[in-house]
């Protein structure tokens, strides 16, 4: 379930030729899991905002800290304020509709070989100049394909394909955040495990609320420097360094991505930087994936990163103390694997997103007895 925006386009034209006036307006409900328009669906009032003035509204999901004047959007593209109450337009409004290895994430100590119906709407609240997604990401919703799926019929295909896992990821949970924890709780009554993956650019309380839903949450931390956030997110640094450490005190599982780019966060002294924050502010046992970047998106003009660079970072990360720190996009590299930090030997050995084997028992190394830390049964 899953279109490029050419497609998406079309298919959307072509629905409202065939159809003058909105579902809604019609008052029909949408049937689950077809193709609908924005307008088919009634908007749903949002969560984590406060009236303000003049039919105004300040958005309290994210640092961007919208004020958002009457009529007009946040700057996610899918957030609406309608006369001085704020809308979320796309509850339930799935974009994107997959089943995935959860090692695709990535996750490396959730469940390994198990499967997650991932799912995604429109739009972000920052813009990465390196966006695989970007297609999503970076439009509004009016503007993407997309399939009626509220948190109930979202289980259902979930339990349907076999997965055993719900992941909300591709272009930008915290935007769906009301999806998300809706979501959840629904997963968590079919005896499913919600995951989210994310930018980490989120407020405290929305997070707060809905941590205890949620089984594990994978960080994507851009950078190490408020010049890159600022430069090629359009965010900052702190905000996600604080909710790397609300996940964590919380109990919820952690695990971290690093997508190195060639020039602009891949030098050895930010890797070092990196693990000392890490061991430091969240312990050494929270799994760090440094990542292979490839032209994507607004820097096609960069080269992919050099396998060389990752393992520097790789190397330098153990050195510091990490426990268990990974490579991702090189597939084959002993850096796939989970390897115990007590007697160093592989215990979970993996190629790509497959696990060839997985020697865990009961969550401990076979051979010392050391507990691998994670979400293993």
């Amino acid at each position: 379930m899953s279109l490029n925006r050419r497609d998406a386009l079309g298919l959307c034209a072509g629905m409202a030729a065939g159809c003058l006036l909105p579902r809604a307006a019609r008052g029909a409900k949408p049937t689950v899991g077809e193709p609908v328009d924005l307008q088919d669906l009634p908007a749903r009032e949002a969560s984590w905002y406060t009236k303000l003035e003049h039919l105004k509204v300040e958005c309290g999901l994210c640092p961007q800290e919208c004020i958002v004047a009457d009529a007009e959007r946040g700057t996610c593209g899918v957030r609406e304020n309608r006369a001085g109450t704020y809308y979320t337009l796309v509850h339930g409004l799935a974009c994107s509709v997959h089943v995935d290895p959860v090692e695709k994430k990535p996750f490396f100590h959730v469940l390994p070989g198990e499967k997650a119906l991932s799912y995604a709407t429109a739009g972000c609240n920052v813009v990465c100049k390196f966006c695989q997604n970007w297609e999503i990401s970076q439009f509004r919703p009016e503007q993407v394909a997309s399939w009626y799926l509220p948190p109930e019929a979202l289980v259902r295909v979930a339990r349907q394909q076999g997965a055993t896992m719900t992941a909300a990821t591709y272009s930008e949970p915290t935007v769906f955040w009301e999806y998300v924890r809706d979501a959840a709780v629904a997963a968590r009554k079919a005896g499913l495990r919600p995951l989210v993956v994310s930018n980490g650019y989120i407020k405290p309380e929305p997070l707060r609320e809905v941590l205890p839903l949620l089984e594990a949450y994978k960080v994507d931390l851009k950078a190490m420097t408020e010049q890159f956030y600022v430069e090629q997110v359009r965010g900052h640094l702190k905000p996600v360094l604080e909710v790397l450490e609300i996940i964590k005190k919380a109990g919820t599982w952690l695990e971290i991505v690093v997508l190195l780019i060639p020039g602009l966060n891949d030098s050895e002294a930010e890797a070092v930087r990196l693990a000392r924050w890490v061991k430091t502010h969240l312990g050494p046992d929270v799994p760090v994936h440094f990542t292979r970047f490839h032209p994507t998106y607004l820097l096609k003009n960069l080269p992919p990163t050099p396998v060389a660079t990752l393992e520097r970072a790789w190397r330098a990360a153990k050195a510091e103390g990490l426990h268990f720190v990974y490579l991702g996009n090189v597939p084959g590299h002993p850096g796939e694997h989970t390897v115990c930090p007590g007697c160093g030997q592989v215990v979970i050995h993996r190629v790509g997103f497959s696990v060839l084997k997985n020697r865990l028992k009961h969550g401990a190394c076979p051979d010392c007895g050391r507990k691998i830390p994670g979400v293993w049964e």
